[in-house]
């Protein structure tokens, strides 16, 4: 059975040719947008260094009860790590029991794995922590990196790993596998191409979990409508959208504006793509109408302010006072 990493053959190849070598490295860092496919392909390479039914070197069967404990993240030689939450923290702590972790032997397989997913949100004690572990990796122990991109890790780890680019497929390509592979309707696997800007694993996301594009659909009503709103009701839609939303969960509404800030983003760099005349298909086609009507009343340089506004303030969010943070946002954006 093949790998089944659409998109991303090419590093399929590499890592089956690594371990047919025996020239496996102890450090491999995938890196691309989230969705895009990272931790499938780092799972497909663990079934394929543990499958003990692989018909040929590098191949896992994937339905072997080994192929099955890695597939969910239950093997007993396999040590996931991550925040908590996505866009959560992750802390020294759990390095250093992953760290306790790797140095004892093998319980079934030949080698442990310590798999570290969104690694760009560890914090700098963390990373520094998982560089030490980089510099004496032990002789059975392999670590596998996932992360938005090489230059979201310190450069002393991306250094010591096999770095993989993963990039997203054409929209055409992903809406044509959605609907070929997956069988999703043409029209809905046309919008989730598109939303996801060719990200296969964040496409499918969205179709089992329906409810998350209604709340983009929201998310975007919510800017078109602030545009017009008066400052009064933009402060009163950023205190509900933290308090609310968050229902007294800090966490919760960090979470909730990272949404909203994530789908505000695509949606002006939407108007700068019609704006400039690019050939770039659009995030948000469904609103192709409204975005039309923002480019047709907005500078470019306006446009590309509030996208680098956004940028900006999703970088800061992880310690932001997060109602502060949104007011300023609201505060600065145009009246239409």
């Amino acid at each position: 059975m093949a790998w089944d990493v659409l998109g991303h053959e090419w590093a399929e190849s590499l890592l089956r040719e690594h371990i047919q070598r025996g020239q496996v490295r102890q450090a491999y860092l995938f890196v691309g947008a989230s969705g895009v496919g990272r931790r499938t392909l780092a799972t497909r390479f663990v079934q394929a260094l543990y499958c003990p039914q692989a018909k040929t070197t590098g191949d896992p069967c994937r339905v072997c009860p080994v192929c099955l404990q890695v597939e969910k993240a239950q093997h007993p030689d396999l040590f996931p790590v991550a925040a908590e939450q996505e866009g959560g923290e992750l802390r020294i702590d759990a390095i250093r029991e992953l760290q306790h972790s790797l140095s004892l032997s093998p319980y079934m397989a030949d080698r442990k794995v310590g798999l570290l997913l969104r690694f760009e949100e560890a914090n700098q004690n963390a990373q520094n922590a998982l560089l030490k572990t980089l510099e004496d990796t032990p002789g059975r122990a392999m670590l596998l990196l996932t992360a938005a991109s090489a230059e979201a890790v310190l450069p002393t780890i991306a250094s010591r790993c096999e770095v993989l680019r993963l990039r997203p497929m054409a929209v055409s390509d992903a809406t044509r596998y959605l609907v070929d592979q997956f069988h999703l309707p043409q029209e809905e696997a046309d919008l989730l191409a598109h939303v996801t800007g060719g990200r296969l694993g964040a496409a499918l996301r969205l179709h089992a979990e329906p409810e998350r594009l209604e709340q983009r659909t929201e998310w975007l009503g919510d800017l078109f409508t602030l545009l017009g709103n008066s400052l009064r009701e933009r402060f009163a839609y950023a205190e509900n959208a933290v308090r609310s939303r968050g229902k007294g969960d800090r966490g919760q509404a960090r979470e909730n504006l990272r949404g909203i800030l994530q789908t505000w983003l695509s949606l002006w760099r939407d108007v700068l793509l019609y704006s400039a005349g690019a050939s770039a298909p659009l995030t948000n086609p469904d609103v192709a109408d409204e975005i039309r009507q923002i480019a047709a009343v907005v500078t470019l340089d306006e446009a590309r302010r509030q996208a680098a506004v956004l940028e900006k303030s999703l970088l800061r969010l992880r310690s932001a006072n997060l109602q502060l943070l949104l007011e300023n946002l609201l505060l600065d954006l145009p009246r239409i």
